[in-house]
């Protein structure tokens, strides 16, 4: 079970990171995922993230035809 706990100190550390990030303003998925596989954290631990994030009731997510947009509530 370490790898659980792995994942989910991952999983956390990227919703932080998200959260930093949209402490400075909305932004979109496209530009989230970016600055967070730059920092080493891929697609799946963003999105459950954004999940984790959701749950919480600390974003508001929106999506404009193509484009999904984040930011903190």
């Amino acid at each position: 079970m370490i790898y659980m706990e792995e994942m989910c100190f991952n999983i956390g550390e990227a919703a932080g990171y998200i959260y930093r990030l949209l402490e400075n303003g909305e932004s979109n998925l496209a530009n989230l995922k970016n600055h967070l596989k730059d920092n080493g954290f891929d697609s799946q631990v963003v999105f459950m993230a954004i999940g984790w994030l959701a749950r919480e009731d600390k974003i508001c997510i929106s999506r404009s035809r193509n484009s999904w947009s984040l930011k903190l509530k």
